[in-house]
């Protein structure tokens, strides 16, 4: 069980990246309409900072939560987590962005921690993990 649940885990971590591969690109685009500029670069930046960050989490997830590894768990829930919640706060919450699709990051960013999560307690829990 607790294999299944890690390597769930570790899919949903990989949605998550492509996700955010997919907004770092519409966030590229959104800045190459802009006007060269402090505001077209800070975009240019936050996209930048969207992919390396989504593809961390890929690697992470297809290296580390793929075979049920704490400090994978860790790495992952931390950087999606400093990722995600501003987005919510700042994007979702105000509504510039509309639930859906705004909403598929963090819903695979819930689903990847839980599942990892429970892969990781069932792992703890398991006779030969003590």
């Amino acid at each position: 069980m607790n294999q299944l649940a890690a390597k769930m885990g570790a899919v949903f971590f990989v949605i998550w990246g492509i996700v955010h591969i997919n907004a770092a690109y519409d966030l590229l685009k959104l800045g190459q309409s802009l006007h060269p500029g402090m505001v077209q670069a800070r975009i240019f930046q936050d996209a930048w900072n969207i992919l390396m960050g989504a593809i961390i989490v890929i690697i992470i997830a297809v290296t580390m939560n793929w075979r049920n590894s704490r400090t994978g768990f860790w790495i992952n829930l931390t950087l999606v987590s400093l990722l995600d919640i501003p987005f919510i706060l700042f994007v979702i919450v105000p509504g510039y962005a509309p639930l859906w699709p705004g909403l598929q990051g963090p819903i695979a960013w819930v689903i990847a921690a839980t599942c990892a999560a429970v892969g990781l307690a069932a792992h703890s829990n398991e006779p030969s993990a003590k």
